[in-house]
């Protein structure tokens, strides 16, 4: 059936697995566009540019702020981090479903620009220290960012609270599949819907 496109939030803190658990939704569904986030930070090893991040300089970020490019942005760590307006817009045109990698404030922006449209998932890590060994094993940080990093970690674990699911990510593709199985579910929201039957019910009643 058709329905008009949502967009899928996945919050998690950091090391809880965000960006494995959307790269296996897009590759199970091939109508799920990703929404690539821009950001001033490095390059890391392995990441291209459009792909896993839009990079910019500072000055072009700020830039795009004045343009009102931006539907959310901050400062985390020093840097930059911002979700573009434009190809979100456009893959919805498209009618195609979208699933962004945001913080809470970007949850909240997004509402408050798209309504019920958006569905909130959070990732929810085993344990405090699996969610630590996790960090650590990512070996991107030093001792003192790590230490910051996971007591970041723990303060976001209450996103939990204002999103509309919760997905334990104890194993990868347990967790995919959780999160996929929401996907479907919600396609199929009676006020997503688009059926030639529940025109003429709405239009009857």
């Amino acid at each position: 059936m058709k329905h008009h496109p949502l967009l899928l939030v996945i919050a998690a803190p950091s090391g809880t697995g965000k960006t494995t658990v959307i790269k296996g939704l897009l590759k199970r569904d091939p109508h799920l566009a990703y929404s690539v986030s821009a950001t001033t930070r490095k390059r890391r090893k392995g990441e291209v540019s459009g792909r896993s991040y839009i990079f910019m300089s500072r000055e072009e970020f700020e830039r795009k702020i004045q343009e009102g490019y931006f539907l959310e942005w901050a400062e985390v760590y020093g840097e930059y981090y911002g979700t573009p307006l434009p190809p979100i817009e456009k893959n919805l045109e498209k009618g195609k479903d979208i699933v962004l990698d945001l913080d809470i404030q970007g949850k909240r922006a997004l509402e408050q620009k798209f309504g019920n449209r958006v569905v909130s998932v959070f990732l929810l890590p085993p344990s405090l220290e699996e969610l630590r060994r996790r960090l650590e094993l990512r070996g991107a940080d030093s001792p003192e960012q790590l230490q910051l990093r996971y007591e970041m970690a723990r303060q976001e674990l209450r996103w939990a609270l204002e999103c509309d699911y919760v997905v334990l990510n104890d194993q990868q593709e347990l967790a995919v599949e959780r999160v996929w199985t929401i996907l479907k579910a919600e396609r199929m929201r009676r006020f997503r819907v688009i059926h030639p039957l529940l025109e003429n019910l709405q239009g009857a009643s």
